[in-house]
């Protein structure tokens, strides 16, 4: 009997030595993101998305399972105001350009939220800085952005 419950002792500190890996693994993502910048306007236009699905945007040459709506050209002075209350930050503010960040609660990752004005609407685009998946983060920070706009 006694072989058995070394070897269960054994398999427990294994799945407790390991989920503690993965936690410190995800909380130095989290402070790696820290560390970066959003790409900023790309030929004047927001950069393109990576392949990983960490990432949406509005621009035209966007993936289509990375696509997005514009905003409408009419949310443009509220934009600010609406990254402030949904708990971001804005990091620049040029004429045509906003770029935004937002630091997730738990580990502490960092997304860029960037838009650009153009003739008739708002192009908007936010990615993960950091990983692979997002589990439809960045997808849902632009859902909600827009209803507080919708709703201002």
């Amino acid at each position: 009997m006694r072989p058995r419950a070394d070897s269960m002792k054994t398999i427990l500190i294994l799945i407790v030595l390991l989920i503690l890996a993965a936690v410190g693994g995800l909380f130095y993502l989290g402070q790696k993101s820290s560390d970066g910048a959003p790409p900023g306007l790309v030929e004047g236009r927001l950069a393109a998305c990576p392949s990983s699905p960490n990432c949406v945007s509005s621009e035209a040459s966007t993936t289509t399972s990375q696509v997005v709506e514009p905003l409408p050209l009419a949310s443009w002075s509220r934009i600010p105001s609406v990254i402030t209350d949904l708990g971001g930050t804005v990091t620049r503010q040029d004429r045509d350009y906003i770029a935004a960040e937002f630091t997730s609660s738990l580990f502490r990752f960092t997304d860029d939220v960037e838009f650009r004005r153009a003739g008739d609407a708002v192009h908007v685009r936010s990615a993960s800085r950091v990983g692979h998946s997002d589990m439809g983060a960045n997808r849902e920070r632009v859902e909600s952005l827009r209803e507080a706009l919708d709703g201002g």
